[in-house]
Parts: C-alpha cells; sequence; structure tokens
C-alpha cells in the first residue's frame, strides 16, 4: 500500500476513527514522558485543591482573554 492509498483510506473513516489514528500517530512522534506526565498531574491536583479550599478564586475564560488582549494585543 502506497502512502497515498493508506491516507486515502484514513480519510474514508468516521470521525472518532480518524481522530483516534491522529493520536496514535502523534503519539509516536512525541513519547509519553511519565516524569512530565506525573508533574503536571500534580500540579494539577494541588491548583484543583487550592481553588476548593477557597485559596485562589478562579478567573473564567473570558477575562482571561480579554486581559490578555488588553496586555499583549495589537
Amino acid at each position: 500500500m502506497t502512502m497515498k492509498e493508506l491516507i486515502e483510506e484514513v480519510v474514508s473513516l468516521p470521525v472518532e476513527e480518524r481522530a483516534a489514528v491522529a493520536d496514535m500517530i502523534l503519539r509516536s512522534l512525541n513519547a509519553p514522558d511519565s516524569d512530565v506526565d506525573r508533574k503536571w498531574a500534580e500540579a494539577a491536583q494541588r491548583r484543583l485543591a487550592e481553588v476548593r479550599s477557597g485559596q485562589v478564586t478562579p478567573i473564567g475564560g473570558e477575562e482571561v482573554f480579554a486581559r490578555a488582549w488588553k496586555r499583549f494585543g495589537s
């Protein structure tokens, strides 16, 4: 099978299956790093605990983008 035939076959798949193929291809290019994954999970758990405890107040996405545009926008 040629690369062109392979691509044509993949493109003909339902969207969910194409997404799975794309995910597998990307994972093969960027091998997961369990140490990095563990650190991200720890950071996410810590941030969630801070929000739940009231230690920090989350900011809505619209406000975050508005602040970013104000600070960095042209």
